[in-house]
């Protein structure tokens, strides 16, 4: 089972806080996979179709429990894709189901005509909890989550532009910066931080979902932080390796040229050092050295001697 088909289930089970969100997440069911067919100012059927049985159940349940209207269901299922079931709900009578887009205020009248308004009515969304449960509906009908073991995406699907667009400006109202893109001939509203993916959570109230997501995002960052210090420790140990190789090349080309004796006294210890201790670290050399010296003292003993020894491939033309 999919992460996105989780957060369905999850949020088909939540009952809503009074009537008034019980009408906003079905305005949002229908505006988001509903086919609306107004035949007269008093008459309309409502269809929606999805794929999902908790979106199904979820919203047979708000039609009977808001309206204590019965809805006729068919189930389609494609015989080569098991999968590929559609769960069809329609409102057939007519006049109930003009009922339901008026008190959903998803009709709008005009010369004694009506037809569909696919704006979200501000009277539908007047509370928090109200804008909750519209988010809630919205992301039952068209909505999905992308695993995010993989990547962190979630969007809402829709056809029409004017509802995706009064959906971005509700996701915002929370402080979420909802981003919208067509795609082909639908409207995409999305998100893709994974901080704000688990805002929305929340406002949609879908709890077990928001802390499997968190703990997710947790063991990524736990993983990157890992890889970014072996990374560094990896650099940094290549860094010491290269310039340890380089250093013991200058001091075996002093020793074969004018001998180590020659050097003065602090440099041929340090030189005797490194020679004897290839692999380790500048601070660990100054503690080999009597007086022990610190990694500054090191480092700048050993520029000398690189020094010295780039001075005598100058002078005879070129490295031995």
């Amino acid at each position: 089972m999919s992460f996105s088909t989780n957060v369905k289930e999850e949020i088909a089970r939540h009952l809503g806080h009074g009537r008034h969100c019980e009408l906003a997440e079905i305005a949002a069911i229908i505006n988001m996979c509903g086919k609306v067919n107004i035949m007269s100012p008093t008459e309309a059927t409502i269809k929606i179709q999805t794929e999902n049985a908790a979106v199904a159940r979820k919203y047979f349940t708000l039609i009977k429990k808001t309206f204590n209207i019965n809805i006729e269901i068919l189930i389609r299922k494609n015989t080569y894709l098991k999968k590929n079931r559609v769960y069809i709900l329609m409102v057939t009578n007519a006049i109930k189901g003009m009922t339901i887009l008026k008190a959903t205020k998803l009709v709008k009248e005009k010369n004694g005509m009506c037809k569909k308004n696919y704006n979200i009515n501000p009277l539908l969304i007047q509370s928090t909890c109200c804008k909750r449960a519209y988010i809630r509906g919205a992301f039952l009908g068209g909505g999905s989550l992308s695993d995010p073991e993989k990547t962190y995406h979630l969007e809402f699907v829709n056809p029409n532009k004017t509802h995706s667009l009064d959906l971005q400006k509700l996701i915002q109202t929370f402080d979420i910066d909802a981003k919208i893109v067509q795609r082909k001939k639908y409207y995409i509203v999305y998100i893709k931080e994974g901080t704000k993916i688990v805002d929305l959570l929340n406002i949609m109230e879908a709890h077990i979902a928001l802390m499997d997501l968190e703990n997710v995002r947790i063991l990524k960052e736990m993983r990157n932080n890992v890889n970014r210090l072996v990374n560094c420790e990896t650099a940094n140990l290549n860094k010491t390796v290269s310039a340890s190789v380089k250093q013991v090349e200058d001091i075996k080309f002093i020793e074969a040229t004018i001998g180590l004796n020659t050097l003065p006294e602090p440099l041929e210890d340090m030189a005797r050092v490194r020679l004897e201790h290839t692999s380790e670290s500048l601070k660990e050399l100054g503690t080999y050295l009597n007086p022990p010296v610190g990694k500054s003292g090191v480092n700048h003993r050993l520029r000398k001697i690189s020094n010295i020894a780039q001075n005598l491939r100058d002078e005879k033309g070129g490295e031995l």
